[in-house]
């Protein structure tokens, strides 16, 4: 089993006694007097995992506009993150300082429900090569992203942190949270093991330009801006939502994601995931309503009760990270009708398929 990372190697006896012991002691105090709570330098080598997708795409544009001036990316066909040897081979020639792992297989309910396979064994194969490349290879600071669909399906509301592993998943997305779980308890690991410098995040409900519009693999969100979208050019008379329009969801601008993403890796050093969102929600009704008035759409709003609600309610609690300093910039409204405008252009361009 290869020993780690950054300084000096450990290698530890079954009991864990002796002089490995030392070792290890000694490179958790190297460790925290060379990686303080400090800005990022801007020249230092950054590697943002999954800068195709949605988050990652935010972030790498906001490191961009701060003026970091060495980005590393890799598309999914230069690099297959599940594929351990590629994988270790890019860390070992690049050594970035800095790592941010977006990369990860998502989709929403019917995805989910539909390949729980391929969600677990994907995510679990992404984290675990990228982290472990990071921490051999000298990465002092990393930030995982999990995932507010990972906490219990029953959680008191609004969920705290520390909710995490304590009741029962969401059936219609076990597989993909249980994959970030184990991210969550990786950073924690690696942390205890060899005394990193990692953190991870749980973000609420995203949305905003680079999303996925895909008809059946997307969020609701960006679903719901494709179905009224496409109903209210077409003429139809009414859009179909799936399940009740009880469950209550809040959502957060991407960019104001990539902001507290920057945030946290300058202020936040604790093996606690920390919550990202911005504290209030909309029942699913509302949202729809809401996408509705943005697009112009003027007909009937239906429900569809044989389809599944999901989680019955999914609000995060976000004191810790409005105590250190960070708060949401970018309102409902003002987010939707900027993604609906994006989503337009690219429709527009051919990016996206017209149905």
């Amino acid at each position: 089993m290869p020993t780690w990372p950054c300084s000096a190697p450990v290698s530890m006896r079954p009991d864990g006694s002796g002089s490995s012991r030392r070792s290890l002691r000694r490179q958790r105090t190297r460790g925290e007097s060379t990686v303080s709570l400090t800005t990022l330098d801007r020249g230092s080598r950054t590697y943002v995992a999954g800068h195709r997708g949605l988050v990652g795409g935010a972030i790498l544009r906001h490191l961009q506009r701060l003026g970091f001036t060495d980005l590393v990316t890799r598309t999914s066909s230069e690099l297959d993150l599940r594929d351990p040897v590629a994988v270790e081979q890019f860390f070992a020639e690049q050594r970035p300082a800095t790592v941010v792992v977006a990369a990860a297989k998502v989709g929403g309910i019917l995805a989910n429900s539909t390949y729980p396979a391929d969600f677990l064994s994907d995510n679990l194969r992404i984290q675990v090569n990228v982290m472990d490349a990071a921490a051999r290879h000298g990465a002092t600071k990393l930030l995982f992203l999990g995932s507010s669909c990972i906490y219990p399906k029953f959680a008191a509301q609004p969920i705290r942190e520390d909710s995490l592993l304590t009741g029962p998943l969401e059936p219609t997305n076990d597989a993909y949270a249980i994959a970030k779980i184990a991210g969550v308890l990786q950073v924690q690991a690696l942390r205890r093991q060899y005394g990193l410098h990692y953190i991870s995040a749980m973000p609420t409900n995203l949305y905003g330009p680079g999303d996925n519009f895909h008809p059946t693999g997307s969020h609701v969100l960006p679903g719901l801006i494709r179905r009224f979208d496409e109903a209210a050019r077409s003429g139809a008379p009414s859009v179909t939502v799936w399940g009740t329009g009880t469950p209550r969801r809040e959502f957060l601008h991407v960019d104001d994601l990539a902001r507290a993403c920057v945030h946290l890796l300058e202020h936040y050093d604790e093996p606690e995931p920390i919550n990202i969102g911005v504290g209030e929600d909309l029942s699913i009704r509302e949202i729809a309503e809401l996408v509705a008035e943005v697009i112009g759409f003027e007909g009937v709003l239906e429900f569809d009760t044989t389809k599944p609600d999901g989680t019955p309610r999914k609000l995060l609690d976000v004191s810790r990270i409005k105590a250190l300093g960070w708060e949401p910039q970018i309102g409902l409204r003002e987010g939707l009708t900027d993604t609906y405008r994006w989503y337009r252009e690219q429709l527009a361009a051919g990016a996206i398929r017209a149905a």
